[in-house]
This record gives structure tokens, sequence and C-alpha cells, in this order.
């Protein structure tokens, strides 16, 4: 028999402009998206690290993140 002792999912999501709006918009609501997308996070009390997050210059943003993989032990992963 197996066990999952601990358990991550490292993803690099790139939250990208809308095109239908004005870049000027598009920008902030790339900014909201990615707030709304931690405090989501936050509220299913899933365990994170942000690796990095960088903004392009086309105003998107990237996050490489690591975050617990569905309600499992996280280990050593998130030290």
């Amino acid at each position: 028999m197996k066990r999952i002792k601990a358990a991550c999912i490292c993803q690099t999501l790139h939250f990208m402009l809308k095109e239908d709006v004005g870049h000027d918009y598009a920008v902030k609501m790339v900014a909201q998206e990615v707030e709304h997308y931690k405090q989501s996070l936050e509220k299913n009390r899933t365990q994170y690290k942000i690796l990095e997050e960088t903004t392009q210059p086309d105003g998107s943003i990237m996050v490489k993140i690591i975050k617990q993989y569905n309600q499992s032990p996280v280990g050593d992963y998130l030290k």
C-alpha cells in the first residue's frame, strides 16, 4: 500500500490582458485578477509560495508558484 507523504504542484501562470477593452483598463483588470487569485488561495486555506511575480512589457503578469496539491501535506516543499 502507498500513502502520499507530501505533495505540491509547481505552476507558471500567465494572467493575460483582455483584448476587447482599452489597454490601461486591461492592465488594471489583470492586477485585480492576480489579487483575486491570491485571495482565493487564502480563503481556501491552500498553502503556497510565490517564487516569482513579473509584469511583462505588455502589462500582463506571470506568476511562478508552488502550492499545496489538493489537501495533501506539503512536507518540505514550502520551506
